[in-house]
């Protein structure tokens, strides 16, 4: 293509259209090249990186005393705290907290020796995928669920249309909700996840006719389709275990030194 193209340069000479398209081919592959070369530098699970320090990622980072709330280069410091000793730090360029929980227990299990038996988190650590990993490996699981302090308000307890607001008939395997009309099981699927079977289950009302409270719970436009829940079984299960290991006596008093020593360490670093 190239050859039969005759360039010219400089001004006062007309470009011919042969090389109007080359140029702009070989800007397109000149650019192409360079975000394949950028996507290589910020490799997998982040969509950012700085030019000065290609290991940091964009965060955005809690104000400081001069109210700025914009996005910086930084790193994801994660540590762990026994006794009010920091036994582990590690650094991430991952932003959430939920993808660096197993990276950073395995390091601590290979630089220790030994498994720690409890875990205990705050809310951003929880995920299906933790869950998993942490009943794979036999330790006892004391993540803080996300909607925990959400349920607990007044506010949470007056949508009827929650799940969580809803009594679970165990033996009929069915949803009651504050009509006391029934949700049944439709279908159901599972998957294998982590080497685990992961269920998910779709239950639908028998019927939402007349129902006084049909504008608060179904969100469905047609009137007459009656109100359905996805529901990720497992993640169901994973959650109530972890919230029933919390609000153990036990459990409270490993969130109180956590919120001590974690946080506490965190302000000495």
């Amino acid at each position: 293509f190239a050859q039969n193209i005759t360039f010219v340069h400089r001004s006062g000479r007309r470009k011919s259209p042969g090389q109007k398209e080359w140029e702009r081919l070989s800007e397109l592959l000149e650019r192409w090249e360079q975000y394949e070369n950028m996507l290589s530098t910020m490799g997998e699970g982040r969509n950012s990186y700085s030019k000065t320090d290609e290991d940091a990622t964009f965060m955005r980072l809690k104000e400081d005393h001069m109210r700025n709330g914009q996005l910086k280069p930084a790193y994801n410091v994660q540590i762990g705290v026994n006794s009010e000793y920091i036994t582990g730090i590690e650094l991430f360029f991952d932003r959430n907290d939920v993808r660096t929980l197993q990276p950073f227990l395995k390091k601590l299990e290979q630089f220790h020796q030994v498994r720690y038996e409890e875990v205990v988190a705050d809310a951003g650590y929880e995920s299906l995928e933790n869950y998993l990993y942490l009943d794979s490996t036999g330790q006892i699981c004391y993540i803080k669920p996300t909607n925990y302090e959400q349920r607990r308000s007044k506010k949470f307890k007056k949508q009827v249309g929650r799940v969580e607001n809803m009594e679970y008939d165990q033996e009929e395997d069915c949803f009651i909700c504050a009509q006391g009309r029934r949700l049944f099981l439709r279908r159901e699927c599972t998957e294998v996840q982590d080497g685990q079977l992961v269920s998910t289950a779709w239950y639908c009302c028998e019927n939402c006719d007349g129902c006084p409270c049909r504008s608060q719970c179904c969100r469905a436009k047609d009137p007459t389709k009656p109100k359905e829940i996805a529901l990720k079984k497992t993640f169901w299960e994973k959650r109530a275990t972890a919230t029933e290991n919390i609000t153990t006596p036990r459990g409270i008093h490993l969130r109180l030194c956590r919120s001590i020593q974690a946080e506490g360490a965190f302000a000495l670093l």
